[in-house]
């Protein structure tokens, strides 16, 4: 993992934000959590995800790194439409 690939990684993520994605993440012990979200903000270490909650109206953010990204701890997908 050099800098350079954060920075592409960054780079890529900041040219969507506003766009729906689908993002699974490590839990640990083999287990990814699964959701759908939308890119709201990206910061120098993180970036943001606005997680909608399928039970109720109301959202959540979640945080996550581009180390995560990198390591495969997290997964993302972008969504059309």
């Amino acid at each position: 993992m050099t800098q350079m690939d954060i920075q592409c990684i960054r780079k890529s993520i900041q040219e969507r934000i506003g766009s729906k994605i689908k993002i699974s993440s490590n839990k640990g012990r083999h287990k990814f959590v699964t959701s759908q979200g939308v890119i709201t903000e990206t910061y120098p270490n993180i970036f943001l995800v606005e997680i909608e909650d399928d039970s109720s109206t109301k959202s959540k953010t979640v945080s996550f790194s581009y180390q995560d990204v990198i390591t495969k701890d997290v997964r993302m997908m972008l969504l059309e439409g």
